[in-house]
């Protein structure tokens, strides 16, 4: 009997695999919005696509899979089978390389599609809320013919897309935290100011606190593990700039004029943004070809020297600290940006998005009385589909970089090594997303007759 309903039940989510409205016909979805599902079924294609490059770049996976009967090409074989696969493609640095290019041809074809969706009327929002089993093929399929790729020039080149569309993806990255800092300062204070609960008032104080006090330990260790008294200029430069203009933003945001036109502008915005300036200033400085001013976190832990601890230098080192950080805010800000939904007006037309009800909708009730997401963009989409496929292809770029530690092949030695070009696309980012947070401050004050709350 109970094998009997778990195949009913599993045909139930078939039908929502293969639907072209899933999350309107189908049970097993969660009662919520269609568009909230929508984009976090993507959201799970591109972790889904993490997952797999993070194991393929697991120290020893390329020995485990020689291990395999008939499989490597120079391992294990079977009489009378020839071993076809080179696991030197299929693991490592072209192995991401390949998945990652795969899900950015993968999102960038959805994304243009998607160009000028207005509604879920419009025929090609049903390829975009539905059709789920039939796009996880497409997207396998791309993803095996990635791997037939001649090695030729294709990861030299892949790499400088990958370092454009990790600079734009940072930005938005940092749009998105000025988003939720707005937004989490704004609803404290609201509770605070409706409540008479002083509570909420030092929750904001102490995360204000604790991100400053985090930036200001960054800079200082930064200054000790990745500055010489007779070298890494740049480094110094970089930390002394980055400083100086954290400073800058954060006196700015609590100005008497600011806070008149954004009474929900602080300091809890400003310690966030300052505190992710010192995270992108740490891993631009972690990708110098200068093993002085770039020790590595195993150096660091062992107080061996840097050249010791680096070995071979066209040996990557695939899991470092900032690499780890690097994906946690990503995934942070992937989730956030399929459940966000914001009321500040400059981060909607910058992320192309509509003030909406947010992750949680009241859905509809079936005749069968299971309920069931709700069609919320009947008249006009909550987002734009493109955009979001766009954002999607962006971060695929920016996982490729980071499981690489941003390091760039060198197709004669077949290795891998550090680049200034890395260093600068970070740090330029970095001053771009700083400029960017202050012109959100000021632009109120210089076109005060527009609407920016």
């Amino acid at each position: 009997m109970g094998a009997c309903l778990a195949l009913c039940s599993l045909a139930s989510c078939a039908s929502c695999l293969c639907g072209s409205a899933p999350c309107l016909l189908c049970g097993c979805c969660p009662s919520s919005n269609n568009s909230t599902i929508t984009r976090l079924a993507f959201s799970f294609f591109l972790l889904l696509g993490t997952m797999v490059s993070v194991i393929m770049i697991l120290p020893g996976m390329e020995t485990q899979l020689r291990k395999i009967p008939g499989f490597c090409q120079g391992g294990s074989t079977i009489p009378g089978f020839e071993n076809q696969v080179n696991c030197d493609v299929i693991v490592g640095y072209k192995s991401v390389y390949r998945m990652c290019f795969a899900m950015t041809c993968f999102f960038f074809l959805f994304s243009a599609i998607m160009i000028r969706v207005r509604s879920s009327k419009d025929p090609r929002a049903a390829l975009q809320n539905g059709f789920w089993f039939f796009k996880f093929l497409i997207l396998t399929g791309i993803t095996v013919g990635a791997f037939f790729i001649p090695d030729g020039t294709f990861h030299t080149v892949w790499f400088y897309f990958g370092v454009v569309g990790s600079f734009i993806f940072i930005l938005i990255q940092l749009i998105l935290l000025i988003d939720f800092a707005h937004s989490w300062n704004k609803v404290w204070v609201e509770n605070a100011e409706n409540s008479d609960n002083k509570c909420w008032f030092a929750g904001l104080l102490s995360f204000t606190f604790l991100h400053f006090a985090l930036a200001i330990t960054a800079v200082v260790l930064f200054f000790v593990y990745y500055t010489q008294p007779d070298d890494c200029t740049e480094h110094k430069v970089f930390i002394s700039l980055n400083l100086i203009f954290c400073i800058i933003i954060s006196v700015v945001s609590i100005l008497p004029k600011i806070q008149e036109a954004q009474p929900h502008s602080g300091l809890l915005q400003a310690s966030l943004i300052s505190l992710y300036t010192m995270y992108v200033t740490w891993s631009a400085m972690t990708n110098n070809p200068n093993r002085k001013c770039n020790p590595s976190l195993l150096s660091l832990v062992s107080n061996v020297s840097s050249t010791e601890a680096s070995g071979d230098p066209g040996q990557v080192q695939w899991w470092d600290a900032q690499g780890i950080v690097g994906l946690i805010i990503f995934l942070f800000c992937t989730l956030y940006a399929s459940i966000r939904s914001s009321s500040n007006t400059q981060v909607n037309k910058l992320m192309q998005t509509e003030e909406g009800k947010g992750f949680g909708g009241e859905g509809v009730v079936g005749e069968d009385g299971i309920r069931r997401a709700m069609d919320d963009e009947e008249e006009n989409v909550s987002y734009s589909y493109s955009f979001f496929h766009f954002h999607l292809c962006l971060a695929s770029l920016y996982i490729m970089m980071t499981l690489t530690n941003w390091y760039q092949p060198d197709t004669t030695t077949q290795a891998m090594q550090s680049s200034m070009p890395a260093v600068w696309v970070k740090m330029t980012s970095s001053w771009l997303g700083l400029g960017l947070y202050l012109w959100t401050l000021v632009v109120p004050l210089i076109f005060p007759d527009r609407d920016f709350n």
